[in-house]
Order: C-alpha cells, then sequence, then structure tokens
C-alpha cells in the first residue's frame, strides 16, 4: 500500500528528474530551430517571446515515464494512464512540428485535431465503464446520494468531458508558468483523493506528474526559457481527465479545474458574441489576455489563477466529505 512518503519520494524523483533534463534538451530545441510562433493577433507584449525553444511538453513525458516506470507500480490503470498522456501529447507534438515548419501559430486543422481527440476519449471512457466497480455511474459532488447511472450515455458523456478537458488545459497556456502551475495543482488535488480512497497507481502516477510540472517551472516560470507548447498542454489535458474518469469524477473537473473552464467559456463567449452582434465581451480572449489589455502584469494573472484553483481545489475536497 502506497504511503504518504511514498508520495513525497516520487515527486522529488520527477522533480530532480526533469531539472536534469531541462538544461539537456532546451539546448538541443535551440540548436534544431524549435521556436515559438506567437499569434500575430496577440498581445503585442508577446512579440518577444517569438523563437522562445517550445515542445518543452517532452521535459514532462519523459520524467513521467522514467518515473512511473520504475516504481514497480504498474497496472493496467497505470497504462491507461499513460497511453491516455502519451496518447493526446502526440496529437499536440504533431500540431507543434506542423507549426514550426510551416512558421505559423497555427498548426493541425481543427477537426484532425478533433479526430483523434475524441478515439482516445472514446478508447478510455469504454475502458472505465468496463472495469470499474461502479460500471457507467460516476460520483456527484455534494450530494449525499452521489453516484449517477448514465447508463448508454456515458461513452459519450465522457468523451465530450476528456475532449473538452484537453482542449481547456490547451487555451490555458499562454502565460509563462500558467498552466503548469494550475495543472500541478490540480494533480496535487487529485493525486491526494486517489492515495485517500486507496487508489495506489493514481495517486502514484499523479504524484509523478506533479512533481514534473513542478520541475518544468523552473524553465517555464516568467520569463520562461522554454515553453510547453501543445505536446506539453494537451498531454496534461489527458493525464487530468484520464485521472478524474478513473476516480469516477468528470463532474470534479469543471470545480478543482475552474481556471480551465473559464478559459474556455470565455473563447466561446467571445465567437459567439462577435457572431451575432459584432461585438466583443472581453477585451481579448482567451480570459488570461483579458485581464492582461486591463493592464495586469502577466505575473499577476499567473500567481491570481494559480490562488484561485488552490481555493477550488479546497472546495473539491469539501466537496467530498
Amino acid at each position: 500500500m502506497v504511503e504518504y512518503i511514498d508520495i513525497v519520494r516520487i515527486v522529488i524523483i520527477a522533480f530532480i528528474i526533469t531539472v536534469i533534463l531541462g538544461p539537456i534538451i532546451i539546448p538541443i530545441l535551440k540548436r534544431l530551430n524549435i521556436g515559438q510562433n506567437v499569434r500575430e493577433d496577440g498581445p503585442k507584449t508577446h512579440l518577444s517571446k517569438s523563437g522562445t525553444p517550445t515542445m518543452g511538453g517532452i521535459i514532462i513525458i519523459i520524467a513521467l515515464l522514467i518515473t512511473t516506470l520504475s516504481s514497480g507500480l504498474l497496472n493496467s490503470d497505470m497504462y491507461v494512464l499513460l497511453i491516455s498522456t502519451i496518447g493526446f501529447g502526440l496529437i499536440g507534438f504533431v500540431d507543434d512540428y506542423m507549426k514550426i515548419i510551416n512558421k505559423r501559430s497555427l498548426g493541425l486543422k481543427a477537426y484532425q485535431k478533433l479526430i483523434g481527440q475524441v478515439i482516445l476519449a472514446t478508447l478510455l471512457a469504454i475502458y472505465q465503464s468496463n472495469t470499474s466497480m461502479l460500471g457507467t455511474k460516476i460520483i456527484i459532488p455534494f450530494l449525499s446520494n452521489r453516484y449517477l447511472d448514465l447508463g448508454i450515455l456515458y461513452v459519450p458523456f465522457i468523451a465530450f468531458v476528456v475532449v473538452g478537458t484537453v482542449n481547456s488545459v490547451n487555451l490555458t497556456d499562454g502565460l509563462d508558468g500558467l498552466a503548469s502551475g494550475v495543472t500541478l495543482i490540480v494533480l496535487s488535488f487529485f493525486g491526494l483523493v486517489a492515495l485517500n480512497w486507496g487508489m495506489d497507481s493514481i495517486s502514484i502516477f499523479s504524484a509523478a506528474l506533479t512533481g514534473a510540472c513542478l520541475g518544468f517551472l523552473i524553465y517555464n516560470a516568467y520569463p520562461a526559457k522554454i515553453f510547453m507548447g501543445d505536446t506539453g498542454s494537451m498531454a496534461l489535458g489527458g493525464a487530468v481527465s484520464a485521472i478524474a474518469i478513473l476516480l469516477n469524477l468528470p463532474l470534479m473537473i469543471p470545480i478543482v479545474g475552474g481556471i480551465y473552464f473559464a478559459e474556455a467559456l470565455s473563447v466561446i463567449i467571445q465567437v459567439v458574441s462577435y457572431k451575432l452582434t459584432k461585438k466583443r465581451v472581453f477585451l481579448m480572449s482567451p480570459l488570461h489576455h483579458h485581464f492582461e489589455q486591463k493592464g495586469w502584469k502577466e505575473t499577476k494573472v499567473v500567481i491570481v489563477f494559480w490562488s484561485i484553483t488552490v481555493m477550488l481545489c479546497l472546495i473539491g475536497v469539501a466537496s467530498l466529505n
């Protein structure tokens, strides 16, 4: 049985591996000219970031693999978590690669990414519905009668949640240290829940990815020496959603991952509003850019969003008691 000391050890190991990998991989990415192409319609203050090495998610994924595969706790759940993380990360990798080759801020077309995401999300949903003790039931936070049986709607619902989460995390990755910081807080929450519920493989996986994100922050915090790219953001989205699904807590994602939800919602509102009224609700979307346009420093936006995530995770803890 996994103890708290085991979790601390895993976090430290993943952290150290990530810190070691940084000075090795960052120069390689520079030599290969794998630099960020900043969106032309984004904040003007971000133009100076053009050329900063991207695809840094590779560092996170390598550290995660080394830590989990050497943990000695490998089972079907662990493999599913790794496949989800690497699978979505691979989609992001191809997207990043296309951006670099075409020298633009857009890579794969939306429908191309969506096809791969839906396939992976559907496979995850089918696996969980066939192996979970709860079957097609999910836990409802805050309610005494916490289980809702979705029946035949389980697979499409879970697929929708997973795809939505992956793309929401991707949208959150727009400021130095934002997505990595928010995600390590969310991962810490799910990891502690898994530990308290005796789900060892999930707690070990969450701890490994938490440590990797923490180590990555050394290079990704403002001013960033490397960006995680879609390789990292989609991998993290795949990991967070897979963890939540295996814990039967898909409804917890909008709570503890409220920042992800707000970022995605701001884009949807902005697009719909402009198409219907030709007016914009936000100065710029996603939401973090809105606050930048209002005069907030990048570091302030990041710290505030981190702080909000901590509070949301505390609410998440209360919702399960």
